[in-house]
């Protein structure tokens, strides 16, 4: 069980952050432990035989335990909501590697009793190991991430912070947190993660003071998450939601008729669509149209109040509105 302490500044500055460093280190679970994941396993079916080309390989599937842990340094917390993935691994490289045996263990020694041969033999030359463990990293993510998975899963995530800042703002902080994941809870300035993470009796405290908690949606954990020593700055990694859209391409179902009638066919499936925020991008893809094609329906829907908008980063990404959801029902 985890405890984490905040005061009142700690709980004005909670935050959301999205990582392509994580979703890339976490999803290194998908060739070790594939059916954890059954909404990614298309993707990574399809992802296998670039995969398996990589020179890295190996020694990316080496960071994953037996019971789905990976080194907690491989992830550092992001520093910004939108992160890229080249200034993640700046940081990622900037570890001393000194300090690689003692971030190694613990992730592997309590289950597995004994590192993976490629980590303990690369031990012996720790500065080398963790270039070739970024250089395998960046490789993965340009070659397999990168082109084919990554835009459809930062659609999911971005749309994953636009509904819980919704949340925050319609709920308050105490529903934001505790509809995150059942395994929350949120009591007189703490909360707890209801885990034991695989060690019976795990009680552990965690004094945010003024450091920022950052929540990191992912499509690569079943239930929250955190890191294993408390000496890491506080974040907390929770199942994104809406990852059942990345199954495969849509058939988006027809809009109601009389919706259809009122608003015409294309823009009626549309606004069936949106109940959950999403980017043009992303309903381009379960569309099968065109991002410009999409724009012009969107604007029309906007200009008519049907639909809202919302910015996250570099995106745009909209969602019914109050007026369009009553269309929705009524039609």
């Amino acid at each position: 069980m985890y405890r984490f302490h905040l005061g009142l500044h700690d709980l004005a500055a909670i935050s959301f952050a999205w990582s392509p460093l994580h979703e890339t280190v976490l999803s290194l679970r998908m060739w070790t432990h594939p059916g954890a994941y059954p909404a990614q396993q298309p993707w990574f079916r399809r992802l296998r035989p670039l995969f398996e080309q990589l020179e890295g390989q190996q020694l990316l599937r080496s960071l994953t335990s037996s019971n789905r842990y990976v080194p907690d340094f491989l992830t550092p917390r992001p520093t910004g909501p939108a992160p890229s993935f080249r200034a993640e691994l700046s940081v990622l490289r900037a570890t001393d590697p000194a300090t690689l045996r003692a971030e190694l263990e613990p992730a592997f020694l309590p289950h597995d009793g004994a590192l993976p041969p490629l980590l303990a033999e690369g031990l012996a030359e720790p500065s080398q190991l963790l270039e070739r463990i970024c250089l395998a990293l960046e490789e993965y993510w340009e070659e397999c991430l990168a082109p084919h998975w990554w835009p459809r899963a930062r659609s999911v995530l971005e749309a994953d912070i636009v509904y819980r800042a919704r949340t925050l703002a319609q709920q308050g902080v105490a529903a934001l947190l505790t509809e995150l994941d059942r395994k929350l809870a949120w009591s007189d300035g703490v909360l707890t993660i209801d885990r034991d993470f695989g060690r019976p009796g795990l009680e552990v405290d965690v004094e945010v003071s003024q450091r920022g908690l950052v929540f990191i949606p992912t499509c690569f954990v079943s239930a929250v998450n955190t890191s294993i020593s408390a000496d890491f700055p506080p974040s907390i990694s929770y199942p994104a939601r809406g990852q059942g859209t990345m199954a495969g391409a849509l058939d988006p179902p027809a809009g109601p008729r009389a919706l259809e009638q009122l608003i015409g066919a294309p823009r009626a499936r549309l606004l069936t669509l949106l109940d959950e925020p999403v980017s043009t991008t992303e309903l381009a893809l379960r569309l099968g149209v065109t991002p410009g094609a999409v724009s012009q329906q969107l604007a029309v829907l906007l200009a008519n109040r049907l639909v809202t908008r919302a910015r996250h980063g570099r995106s745009v990404l909209y969602l019914r509105s109050p007026l369009g959801a009553e269309l929705c029902t009524r039609s």
